[in-house]
């Protein structure tokens, strides 16, 4: 497959195996506004990018898979939940659970560690306190994306790799563009996409 097409395939296969929910699919929505704006924060204010970045961009995604997607049978795909989970490209739901909980971790360890051992000076109000914390996790979302795309490198290629960086970075706007009618479809009360809206024709593994 070419770049493009390995793109398109990865996308595909992220939104009908982990988007079948339409509440889901409306919080990705959200997720993907506020991470425009985390965007255009981060070149100014980076640790206010990463505040909107992770609390609320990444709980408002996070929170559609693990409390509104389907974790059983998967009888649009014909796959298994455990199926969808081994051969998921990015972090599937127990790689997610080990970031999140590095995430969670980080207000504890600079409350007791205050320079995150000599990384930062040591925070004497709440405003040094927020801002340590944010930049922290700035460099943590970064390293994930990276340590990831490395780790696809051995796995399944630099092609692989790199297309899985390109999506990632390109998800808030690619989500915009295919949830954007989401509000519209719960409105209607269609809890669940059949996923034939759109991709009628996906390249496949060779």
């Amino acid at each position: 497959m070419t770049f493009l097409e390995e793109l398109k395939k990865q996308r595909w296969d992220d939104h009908r195996f982990y988007h079948h929910n339409r509440i889901n699919q409306f919080l990705h929505l959200l997720s993907a506004m506020c991470f425009m704006v985390s965007y255009a924060l981060v070149f100014y204010y980076p640790a206010a990018a990463a505040l909107v970045g992770w609390l609320l961009s990444m709980i408002l995604r996070q929170s559609g898979h693990f409390f509104f997607e389907p974790l059983t049978y998967d009888k649009v795909n014909q796959v298994s939940h455990e199926h969808k989970e081994e051969i998921k490209v990015g972090y599937n739901l127990r790689r997610k659970v080990v970031l999140l909980s590095i995430w969670a971790l980080v207000p504890v360890v600079l409350f007791f560690e205050p320079t995150l051992f000599g990384a930062f000076e040591a925070h004497t109000n709440i405003y040094d306190f927020i801002n340590n914390m944010a930049i922290t996790w700035l460099f943590i979302g970064i390293g994930a994306v990276l340590f990831r795309t490395l780790h696809l490198f051995k796995l399944m290629g630099v092609q692989s790799g790199l297309v899985w960086f390109t999506k990632i970075l390109t998800d808030p706007f690619h989500d915009f563009k295919i949830y954007r009618k989401s509000p519209l479809h719960l409105l209607k009360g269609e809890m669940y996409d059949d996923m034939t809206d759109w991709y009628e024709e996906v390249p496949v593994s060779n």
